[in-house]
């Protein structure tokens, strides 16, 4: 397991190479709280510092919800830093995984759950899921992934539609928008989902971080770059001959034979 802690708002299970990571508050349509932001936050953080899971999936508990949204209950005391809401924090996670991620929308993904099926790598869907964003109706917004994401998947138009009327988008929609990428029946969604993580996960982990991380720092910045050399590249400049030899030239003093290395 990633983490042995026995988390309250969510479940987490490995099958193999694959992670998956259930939000479990059915009950209130696996809303985001002060908790379940930072018990989602900590397990992906755990996983991420972890080699057995090659692909995570992220799917709601029950058979109508994937996620309805964040809690707006004002505290700051669960926030890695004042100002950013929890969810961020989740989105921030997701992106710095260096694993690929899909969504499996079991159900209604609405506001916050919306933009985290958004920032996932991959999204499947069963036939009766619900797409919609609804947060100038609630009194919020997602000024930075939700908006910027979204429009990479549907284009500036369509992504100001779909934040400004706010209107339901069934599955079979959301994929002629390439919102999404599969659409399945609602009884073969578990089975779809894992047969795709599965295939992923016989890809090559270090070339799909890459990948990944090459995706990522079209919107990171500098941030999205540093996260590329050195998450990737810088792990194996440690490794190679050259560095050993500047390395061991500088403790012992002397001028490094660099001669051999111009290629």
């Amino acid at each position: 397991m990633a983490d042995t802690h026995q988390y309250e708002t969510i479940l987490y299970r490995e099958e193999g190479p694959v992670g998956i990571l259930t939000l479990n508050r059915p009950h209130d349509g696996n809303k985001f709280n002060r908790l379940a932001c930072q018990e989602v936050r900590d397990c992906i953080e755990s996983i991420r510092r972890e080699t057995r899971t090659r692909v995570l999936v992220i799917t709601g508990a029950g058979d109508k919800f994937f996620c309805i949204g964040g809690h707006h209950d004002g505290d700051q005391s669960s926030r890695l830093y004042p100002g950013a809401p929890s969810t961020l924090e989740i989105y921030e996670a997701i992106e710095r995984l260096q694993k690929p991620v899909i969504a499996s929308v079991n159900g209604f993904a609405v506001g916050g759950g919306h933009v985290l099926h958004v920032v996932c790598d991959l999204t499947i869907a069963k036939e009766s899921a619900i797409f919609r964003q609804v947060g100038p109706m609630v009194g919020s917004f997602d000024a930075g992934y939700g908006t910027w994401y979204l429009e990479d998947l549907v284009g500036k138009k369509k992504a100001k539609e779909i934040w400004f009327m706010n209107e339901k988008l069934t599955a079979r929609e959301a994929l002629g928008l390439g919102l999404i990428n599969r659409v399945v029946p609602d009884a073969d969604l578990e089975r779809e989902t894992m047969a795709m993580a599965l295939k992923i996960a016989e890809r090559g982990s270090y070339a799909l971080a890459a990948l990944k991380g090459a995706f990522n720092a079209r919107h990171g910045g500098v941030g999205g770059l540093a996260r590329v050399t050195h998450d990737l590249m810088l792990p194996h400049y440690y490794a190679s001959e050259e560095a050993h030899e500047l390395h061991d030239a500088f403790a012992n003093k002397r001028a490094p034979d660099t001669t051999k290395f111009g290629r």
